[in-house]
């Protein structure tokens, strides 16, 4: 009897450590494979995920891998444990083929207890520099694949390699009318897109709606704000905000002339698919590990986006960025044409499927 095909996916702990798994899974949906993932209780991967009815959500106990001092770094090793514990008993209950891995603290006990139950695992690393989850996984991965080309050199030799962006094919299907239905805005301003991260970004927040008098006279506004940031109070023609948008994310990207974001690899690589010019505000190095800092000079030096420091930020100099990114907006795009991202996600699914056929 032939057995079936079976992958299980992680990664959590952000919106970003789930999107490239967002956009492998109806592949695998379509072509009959049975899919469970492995995340947190509480996480935005659940909420994610959970949407999914062709995907089994399993949860674990997880433990958060900090970079400073704190009391809970004592428990954390338990959780941790724990949950290597708990990943153990998934994997060997559900059997997978493959374990393909985001990134995230949810996702190291998962790559750990598959290299114990001798399932082969694939990293995925978005940024630049690796994070702390995939650097102390790759031990115990297989191979380890990589956005920036420059990672490689990073990782462990003979495990990584260098594929490019993975983009959700379902973000160039979005429909403009739908998007103006949805937002009740017009095709008579350019629509700037405020992004600052699945938690929202306070500073970013603040500055955009103290500039929405003068931004208003130009442009118009759609503000994804994070999850508890709505300020019910603001309502102004022309500035549209919600905390986090999904399924209705492909429409609004249709109409979005200009993006204001964070960072994150997978979504400056998302705007850059979608050739949508983009001011990129990094996590500053006082919360971070500089990430994000390093995608963004990347992005600027490639000429896909223009980039401000937070800590310069006022209400002038927003608006003076802003000024000048609708101003060099035809270069930018004209730079991004030469990018594709078409060949990455198929490039990854083949990696996967001819992994789990060796096993």
């Amino acid at each position: 009897m032939k057995r079936e095909k079976r992958i299980l996916f992680t990664g959590g702990g952000t919106a970003g450590h789930v999107i490239v798994n967002l956009a492998l899974i109806p592949y695998f949906h379509e072509n009959g494979w049975k899919i469970d993932y492995i995340g947190s209780k509480n996480g935005i991967e659940k909420e994610l995920i959970s949407a999914l009815p062709h995907v089994t959500y399993h949860s674990i106990s997880t433990g958060k891998l900090r970079r400073y001092m704190s009391i809970e770094n004592v428990k954390d090793p338990f959780k941790v444990l724990k949950g290597v514990v708990d990943a153990w008993k998934i994997i060997g209950k559900v059997k997978p083929q493959i374990v393909f891995s985001k990134g995230g603290f949810v996702s190291v006990p998962v790559v750990i207890a598959a290299r114990m139950r001798r399932t082969p695992t694939i990293i995925h690393e978005s940024d630049i520099t690796p994070g702390l989850a995939n650097k102390l996984a790759s031990t115990f991965a297989k191979k380890i694949i990589t956005t920036f080309p420059e990672t490689v050199s990073l990782l462990p030799d003979k495990k990584a390699i260098h594929v490019g962006a993975v983009v959700r094919e379902e973000l160039f299907t979005g429909s403009p009318q739908r998007a103006y239905t949805w937002t009740g805005l017009k095709r008579s301003k350019p629509i700037i897109l405020i992004m600052g991260g699945s938690s929202g970004s306070h500073n970013i927040n603040k500055m955009i709606r103290e500039n929405l008098t003068v931004l208003l006279k130009e442009y118009q506004v759609i503000h994804i704000c994070g999850l508890g940031n709505i300020d019910t109070e603001i309502e102004m023609q022309g500035y549209k905000q919600f905390e986090y948008v999904q399924e209705e994310l492909k429409d609004i990207f249709s109409i979005t002339d200009y993006v204001i974001s964070r960072a994150g690899a997978n979504a400056i690589f998302e705007f850059l698919a979608l050739h949508i010019p983009m001011l990129l505000i990094p996590l500053p190095l006082s919360v971070s590990r500089g990430d994000q800092l390093d995608n963004a000079k990347s992005f600027v030096e490639s000429g896909y986006a223009e980039m401000m420091a937070e800590e310069d930020i006022t209400k002038e100099s927003l608006k003076e960025a802003i000024d000048s990114l609708v101003q060099h907006g035809p270069n930018i795009k004209k730079d991004m044409e030469n990018y594709s991202s078409e060949t990455a996600r198929e490039q990854v699914i083949e990696l996967i499927e001819a992994m789990a056929t060796t096993k």
